[in-house]
């Protein structure tokens, strides 16, 4: 592995989306029945920055905000996790979205409070071209697009503006079948997944974007695009698996051992932060796989959309298998 990172004053990644105020009912009861709910905020994008950010890295997020209370403390919070947030405007007269998230039965349902929101009025004519081309990774979502065409047409404009200076690209398609249909997610994420550098879906999403189970046919249509493709949720042997796709060379890096499972929410964002941290390190991208396996593994021990996200030290001490020794 090749350990040279660079120095913390040169912006590493930048990446753009909408961030929510989060509204968790603090008991089993649902939202309908709690008496109080706890306050976060949580979207992948920022999720993903500060997730680099504690992995010892330079990113920033740019987005838009209600100039209310929760577009300021969605911003101070991401602020304070050392992430860039030069490039985040408020807007007067739009809102911050929210979402609602409760867990009954054993199962987590979320709602969502975004349209109209701050966020949804971006705009390809907001994006600072230096900005984007000052860093070495742009990384985006299909969640953006999902928002509407503008949205859509902005990540598509960041993605050209990242490209024309050579810089790499990432997308994560985190499909979001609340916020548009399958067709529409089709048109928009396929041709954008041709375009980026590194490609990190989940084989079930996949299935859906090909409108196939066939597992032979999707790793065939993953080989004819030029980036790198890392599929999540694979299983062989019995055993959870990633796949690194490169053409027709397919490897498979199994998962990280899990004794307690206590929240699954973060740990896609968690990956793709591990895994982006290896490729900036200079990793091969197994290895920065297997980085994002450990980064995932620790989220999954924790509760909480970002809160458990790790730090560089604590990746090294799990991956050294160190004990840590509480007094």
């Amino acid at each position: 592995m090749n350990e040279t990172l660079s120095h913390r004053d040169q912006l590493e990644l930048v990446t753009l989306g909408e961030s929510m105020a989060l509204l968790h009912a603090a008991d089993s009861r649902g939202l309908e029945y709690a008496s109080t709910v706890q306050k976060s905020f949580g979207g992948a994008e920022s999720n993903v920055a500060i997730g680099l950010s504690r992995l010892g890295h330079r990113a920033a997020w740019m987005s838009l905000l209600g100039d209310d209370p929760y577009g300021h403390y969605v911003a101070k919070a991401i602020r304070g996790e050392g992430v860039d947030i030069s490039r985040v405007n408020h807007i007067a007269g739009s809102p911050t979205g929210i979402m609602l998230r409760e867990s009954v039965g054993g199962r987590s349902s979320v709602y969502y409070y975004r349209k109209h929101s701050a966020a949804s009025t971006m705009r390809p004519d907001m994006l600072d071209t230096s900005f984007i081309q000052s860093a070495r990774m742009l990384h985006v979502t299909g969640i953006t697009c999902a928002l509407n065409d503008n949205c859509a047409t902005t990540v598509e404009a960041a993605v050209r503006i990242a490209k024309d200076a050579g810089r790499k690209v990432s997308f994560d398609p985190n499909l979001r079948l609340k916020l548009w249909s399958i067709e529409e997610a089709r048109a928009r994420l396929l041709p954008l997944a041709h375009e980026c550098d590194y490609f990190l879906p989940g084989l079930d999403e996949l299935k859906l974007l090909y409108n196939s189970d066939d597992e032979r046919h999707i790793f065939k249509q993953l080989a004819t695009m030029p980036a790198v493709c890392i599929v999540k949720g694979g299983i062989e042997q019995g055993r959870g698996v990633n796949y690194v796709v490169r053409g027709s060379q397919v490897d498979e890096v199994p998962y990280q051992p899990v004794e307690h499972v206590l929240d699954t929410v973060g740990a896609g964002d968690a990956f793709c932060a591990g895994v982006l941290s290896g490729l900036l390190r200079g990793y091969e991208p197994v290895e920065a796989v297997q980085l994002g396996n450990v980064s995932g593994a620790m989220v999954v021990q924790a509760v909480g959309d970002w809160e458990a996200l790790p730090t560089w030290k604590q990746v090294q001490a799990s991956l050294a298998n160190s004990i840590h020794i509480e007094r």
